[in-house]
């Protein structure tokens, strides 16, 4: 299993456009084959910094996602409303 984190800041004032795409998207996220999980994160002290945290079945799995349709959507809609440069991490569980 992948466990896979993302951290985005964003536009203080884009922030409810990046909800909205979220909330749209995270459904069929969450039906791709692989995923087995998609929750969103806010940060406790910077409310415009948010996280996804997702867990995929392998790293092909997750792969496959970004080289999707939807992730083609979904990711340049999201990208044009940061504030700063996206961080990522891969973990596995020990």
């Amino acid at each position: 299993m992948l466990i896979r984190i993302v951290r985005m800041t964003f536009l203080a004032e884009k922030t409810d456009e990046f909800l909205a795409i979220f909330e749209s998207s995270k459904d069929k996220i969450k039906a791709f084959d692989g995923c087995n999980h998609v929750e969103l994160l806010q940060d406790f002290n910077q409310p415009n910094v948010y996280s996804t945290y997702s867990l995929w079945d392998s790293e092909e799995h997750l792969n496959q996602y970004r080289r999707s349709e939807l992730f083609g959507q979904v990711w340049p809609a999201t990208k044009s409303l940061f504030a700063a440069k996206p961080e990522t991490w891969s973990y596995r569980q020990v």
